[in-house]
């Protein structure tokens, strides 16, 4: 800096302290300074509103002294002079129970006089009503609060009593600013045997309720959680008995996603993922970049090889670390999407106010534009890996596939993005790992949508009465049996122009398919017979079923239940009675539709004997059984066991030669 800017510099410091110093005692060449009236209430405002966490005061302390030896770095690019002998920073906490003292030492730019004025009496200037009242009712206030430069101001959160004392680089003498958070501050000349060499020293003389914050392993813990990637290396200090101790590194400065990635070796990416993400396996995939251009910010995040422990969390927060230029703001940001929730790093922004509000997140229209392009690049590099390493990916999809797929209920602008990740288990690959992109290139003449089936178990599925129609025509089906494919199947709107259409609901219309070889199975019963049939069952039954049908999709079973057409699937409907804790009558759910198989040789018997005017108390018997073999096949108990269970001893004793009871 040139002498002619510096004489200018202090010259606009001295006019702006002038507007509200007075003279008054407090010793040798101090004078005191007042605070406006609204001071004290905006004091109340930041300890009691603004902060609501009161550690972050140390956080606020840190981040002010890197700042102060970033700029010290920054004049000394003109002025090497400034930093003659001493071009090492770092910065310090000073803990000291016996005095009950916290302090933060730094050797970075410092302050002179008018400095300690100007940059801690913004407070006198900035407070006046109006900003006050935007303060304390609109979120409004939390984007203020870098401007106004009050984050200092935290440390009366725990201080009782606050001293600051300065020597800026160069300069030969050191000040000292003194303040109770009352009705001002003092300034006046610091002992200079006191006082550092270069820089600043906060010493904050803690209240009953900081003394918490004199215990070490906490102040290391919160110095790791928030400030442990400050771009300057910062160390503890232990008093005892009036004597300092030894530093004790607990930030090293290296904040790894901000370096290239071709810098940063797999161990180190392992050692940070294991901090960050609190996870002992292997990142399947790890995620790094730096975005540049309208707004800029550093990415380095992980995929977990294995499910965290909590990855069915009801909150279904993903667990990101929000860094602003280097100083941790939260880790509640929601800069992804839930269905990511699996998902470990940080995120560090060079745009945002470093204070931040979590309210003023949710709202933030820059945090929106992050969220979105992060969202998108890691949709991007699942993908990237998908195609790179099928057997990883395969892996990966095992153990996150289930949450991935909640995307494809939730978010509707990347559902295709999502289709292209998911991978599912079929009748062709029982194992999984079967793409929609798979499925709709094998899919035969005549076909025109993509059949799934929902249950609860993928064996059950595998073997469900509902399949023989599709099997027999050599009809692929998705077999989910993940809860949410209940829900985003029935919002689906389909896969490259071809529907999702459930094998369990209404009609199979199958007509167009031919049957594949020789799967054309027993010769069916005449239709007057089975429409005869048809219309006892029906009668039999009430209203436990919506309608009696002649089956198409059965070829080996003799009946089984499928939803109406138009309806909700019979599954999702189950999972909202669980849900609403009711029992399935009670959520008022849809009766089923009875299918019969007019070619098995049961229905074929049954249908005989309608035609021929067998009793219609035994064919009433019948209609129930099936209807509770059908319910049986599905994975539920019949409607009424001890119904169920007469009838089947009634129909044995009868094929055994006795007589039913």
């Amino acid at each position: 800096m040139t002498e002619t800017k510096k004489k200018s510099r202090t010259k606009d410091a001295k006019a702006r302290a002038a507007a509200t110093e007075t003279d008054a005692p407090g010793g040798a060449g101090e004078g005191a300074h007042e605070f406006r009236a609204e001071t004290a209430r905006l004091l109340h405002l930041l300890i009691h509103s603004v902060y609501s966490e009161r550690e972050v005061f140390l956080r606020e302390l840190i981040s002010n002294s890197a700042d102060a030896c970033d700029k010290l770095r920054y004049e000394a690019l003109a002025a090497p002079q400034l930093t003659a002998g001493d071009n090492t920073f770092r910065i310090n906490v000073v803990v000291d129970a016996g005095g009950g003292t916290l302090s933060v030492e730094d050797n970075g730019i410092g302050m002179d006089r008018e400095e300690l004025i100007a940059n801690l009496g913004t407070i006198a200037r900035s407070g006046t009503r109006a900003f006050l009242d935007r303060l304390a009712s609109s979120g409004e206030g939390s984007s203020l609060i870098g401007q106004f430069g009050v984050g200092f101001y935290a440390a009366f959160m725990v201080a009782r009593e606050v001293e600051v004392i300065s020597r800026r680089a160069g300069d030969a003498k050191a000040w000292r600013w003194h303040s109770t958070a009352g009705d001002g501050f003092t300034v006046g000349e610091a002992e200079q045997a006191t006082a550092p060499a270069r820089g600043t020293v906060v010493r904050l003389h803690l209240n009953e309720d900081g003394k918490e914050f004199l215990e070490p392993a906490r102040i290391e813990r919160i110095v790791r959680t928030y400030s442990g990637h400050v771009p300057v290396p910062v160390a503890i200090i232990e008093v005892k008995d009036g004597a300092r101790g030894e530093p004790r590194a607990i930030g090293d400065a290296s904040a790894i996603w901000r370096q290239p990635r071709s810098d940063v070796n797999e161990e180190a990416y392992q050692e940070f993922y294991g901090h960050v993400g609190g996870q002992f396996d292997q990142p399947a995939l790890t995620i790094h970049y730096r975005a540049e251009g309208r707004h800029e910010y550093a990415v380095l995040l992980f995929v977990p090889s294995m499910p965290p422990f909590d990855l069915f969390d009801p909150e279904r927060h993903a667990r990101l670390r929000l860094y602003v230029r280097r100083v941790f703001i939260t880790d509640q940001a929601d800069l992804l999407p839930g269905y990511l929730r699996f998902m470990r790093g940080v995120v560090d922004s060079e745009d945002m106010p470093l204070n931040i509000s979590r309210e003023m997140l949710q709202n933030n229209p820059l945090v929106a534009q992050i969220r979105k392009a992060v969202t998108n690049r890691v949709l991007s590099e699942l993908k990237k890996f998908s195609q790179k390493d099928a057997d990883a990916y395969r892996a990966f999809w095992d153990g996150f596939g289930a949450v991935l797929k909640e995307g494809l209920y939730e978010d509707m602008e990347r559902r295709d993005d999502l289709y292209a990740l998911a991978r599912f288990a079929t009748t062709s690959a029982p194992e999984g790992g079967r793409s929609l992109a798979d499925y709709v290139a094998a899919m035969k003449e005549n076909q025109t949508a993509i059949y799934y089936l929902t249950g609860d178990d993928a064996a059950r599925l595998a073997a469900s009465p509902q399949l023989e129609g599709f099997r027999a025509r050599g009809l692929e089906v998705l077999l989910l049996s993940d809860p949410i494919d209940s829900f985003w199947t029935a919002a689906a709107l389909g896969f490259d122009g071809k529907p999702f259409r459930s094998v369990a609901q209404g009609s199979a219309d199958l007509d167009a398919i031919p049957l594949a070889g020789d799967a054309g199975g027993e010769t069916p019963a005449p239709p007057g017979e089975v429409a005869i049939l048809i219309a006892i069952v029906k009668k039999a039954l009430g209203e436990a079923v919506s309608d009696v049908v002649a089956s198409q999709r059965l070829t080996a079973s003799a009946c089984c239940l499928v939803a109406p057409a138009g309806g909700p699937d019979r599954r999702l409907e189950k999972l909202l009675a669980r849900r609403g804790g009711g029992q399935a009558g009670a959520m008022g759910l849809s009766a089923p539709v009875l299918e019969i198989n007019p070619g098995h040789p049961l229905v074929a018997v049954l249908a005989a004997k309608a035609e021929g005017g067998a009793g219609a108390e035994k064919l009433s018997d019948a209609a129930w059984l099936l209807f509770d073999l059908a319910r049986i096949a599905e994975g539920e108990g019949p409607q009424d066991a001890a119904a169920f269970c007469k009838r089947m001893s009634d129909i044995m004793t009868s094929a055994l030669g006795g007589a039913a009871a």
